[in-house]
């Protein structure tokens, strides 16, 4: 059931969703968030079909923010609000309200999204395309529990994920990093496979522009303390994770996007199910949770550009840094340098003297 409103509010929003569950004979609100979907008329369906699907198993209310641009100075100055309300099979599980924001409304979008938020409700804020440096300091990101962005649409996705990085507040996440949670989990299960190991080094391969490859490898980085190299493949996404370790290297390689082939010393090569998912099924894991998640923040914090560099040794606990033992080492020697020099040499004991005194 859909009901078209032309120059409406945010009230007549409310009856519309009102009278629709009436129609359909569904009074009840069974809706566990509301998820606000930021995009253009461009992005605007593949969006809300990925986020209808996703809805399957997270029921919610979705509002679709379109700000259309104005071509004009006077339609520029004239502020209006066209609104699409959709519920029952068209609005996948829960209800779908379309926003089309008009003139100087564009820059109010939170007054006229406030007001339709399910209440006592999280709220998760999705960017597909054209998400804001600050997602928290947006005033849309600002109504959200959870802000989920999409670093793979940036144009420049290393720069976009080191401004991930310097703006990251609890709550941001990706959905670049939900894309490799299959490839993670491999991992870690051929780690626990073979305890007692140690890991030397790592390397990631994958298409270029692809920010999943760089994250993947902070966080191999930044969880075993090892250096992590970023390789370039023809694709497609990510094609292979190599790990350097004590007993042979382990590969996990996936030449064709759907096939992964897990390969360890002394163990036959198995045949692993590792395909590419949809939108709607990174989507719906992102909405699973919805603390912040640390994992995540502290790959992202590790620095896209420290990839590839040698890792610094840990000092032992209690002593003094490579840096400053080797400065007092430096100076020990230069003290005892001088004194080395004034003090005469002591002299040699004979070989006859060395018998006499066994005698």
């Amino acid at each position: 059931m859909k009901i078209d409103l032309t120059d409406t509010t945010a009230s007549k929003i409310n009856n519309a969703l009102v009278e629709g569950r009436r129609a359909l004979g569904a009074p009840a609100v069974g809706m566990v968030l509301t998820l606000v979907i930021v995009t253009d008329e461009e992005h605007a369906y593949d969006a809300l079909k990925a986020a209808n699907e996703a809805s399957r198993e997270h029921p919610s209310r979705k509002l679709v923010v379109i700000k259309r641009v104005s071509r004009s100075p006077r339609d520029r100055a004239q502020a209006r609000l066209d609104a699409e309300v959709r519920v029952g099979a068209d609005a996948g599980a829960g209800e779908t309200v379309v926003l089309r924001l008009y003139g100087e409304v564009i820059d109010h979008a939170q007054s006229v999204v406030l007001p339709l938020l399910l209440p006592d409700a999280p709220v998760v804020v999705w960017w597909p395309v054209a998400s804001p440096i600050d997602p928290e300091k947006d005033p849309l990101g600002a109504l959200g529990q959870r802000r989920v962005t999409d670093t793979y649409a940036a144009e420049d996705p290393v720069t976009e994920l080191s401004a991930r990085a310097a703006s990251y507040t609890p709550g941001d996440t990706d959905l670049a990093w939900a894309r490799i949670t299959p490839w993670r989990s491999m991992l870690a299960a051929a780690l626990d496979q073979q305890p007692g190991i140690e890991v030397t080094a790592a390397e990631v391969e994958g298409e270029a522009y692809n920010p999943s490859a760089e994250l993947l490898a902070m966080w191999l980085a930044d969880r075993l303390g090892v250096t992590a190299r970023r390789s370039v493949s023809d694709g497609p996404g990510l094609t292979a994770v190599r790990l350097e370790t004590t007993s042979g290297v382990i590969t996990l390689d996936r030449p064709d996007g759907s096939l992964a082939t897990l390969s360890m010393r002394g163990q036959p090569d198995r045949a692993v199910a590792l395909k590419r998912r949809d939108t709607s099924e990174l989507l719906a894991e992102e909405l699973r949770r919805l603390d912040p998640d640390l994992i995540y923040e502290s790959a992202l914090k590790y620095g896209v550009e420290r990839l590839g560099e040698p890792v610094p040794a840990v000092p032992a606990a209690g002593g003094p840094a490579p840096e400053a033992a080797e400065a007092a080492e430096a100076a020990e020697a230069a003290e005892a340098a001088p004194a080395a020099e004034d003090k005469p040499a002591p002299a040699k004991k004979s070989s006859s003297g060395k018998k006499a005194a066994s005698k």
